[in-house]
């Protein structure tokens, strides 16, 4: 029978082996596209799915991120998704936590796309942090303009819903990307397509609501002399 200390010891002797195969740039990028689509969405849920994804022996993560292994991250991040599981799904309450969670999805998204290429030479790596935090960035934003459309809505089932779908989709597109990276980066590729249209449809329609609520408040408003 193992003891713990040997136990952990073959695990990250593990992961040190997983680091030596190296992913092809290509591939890479593309499993990044669908990994900072999901971090948009739910940063946390994409984080543990990573750690345990290299525990299990499945993803081989560089040097840089071999903290996701952790025990401890993983642990923080399984806690963190509990929280934002209920969080999130607070109607008017989902608007605050997402605005403040701009200033984590994002930031993280772009570190671990950097981490990510360690392989590759420094300008690589900051273009793929840029486009890891752009593209978490759109999936974010899209997040929180569909979320600002729901909201209002007199039943309170659809902002549930809704939000278990991110949570789901995150989890899936970072397993996803880990087996079929081309596959999952076309996929996000259509979201963000779609997010494209929903933002725009919203930012019309909330214009439309503003013009309308304005223009009556003009016309209650007696004319003066």
């Amino acid at each position: 029978m193992l003891r713990a200390s040997d136990s952990e010891t073959r695990s990250l002797v593990k992961v040190s082996l997983l680091d030596a195969v190296k992913i092809p740039p290509d591939e890479l990028v593309a499993g990044l596209v669908a990994v900072s689509f999901a971090a948009g969405l739910n940063i946390y849920a994409t984080v543990a799915t990573l750690g345990l994804l290299a525990r299990a022996g499945v993803l081989p993560l560089p040097a840089p991120l071999h903290l996701l292994a952790s025990w401890w991250v993983i642990g923080a991040s399984v806690a963190l998704f509990l929280v934002e599981f209920f969080a999130d799904k607070i109607p008017a309450f989902d608007l605050i936590w997402n605005a403040l969670h701009t200033f984590v999805r994002v930031p993280v998204a772009a570190l671990l796309a950097y981490g990510a290429t360690s392989q590759l030479s420094p300008e690589k790596q900051l273009l793929a942090a840029l486009l890891g935090g752009a593209i978490a960035l759109a999936a974010h934003g899209g997040k929180t303009a569909v979320r600002a459309a729901v909201t209002p809505s007199p039943e309170p089932v659809s902002n549930f819903y809704l939000s278990l779908g991110e949570d789901a989709l995150a989890v899936f597109l970072t397993w996803f990307a880990t087996a079929h990276p081309y596959v999952a980066a076309a996929i996000t590729a259509a979201f963000l397509v779609v997010i494209a249209v929903v933002v725009r449809f919203v930012v019309r329609a909330l214009r439309a609501l503003f013009r309308g609520a304005e223009s009556e408040l003009v016309h209650k408003v007696p004319a003066t002399r």
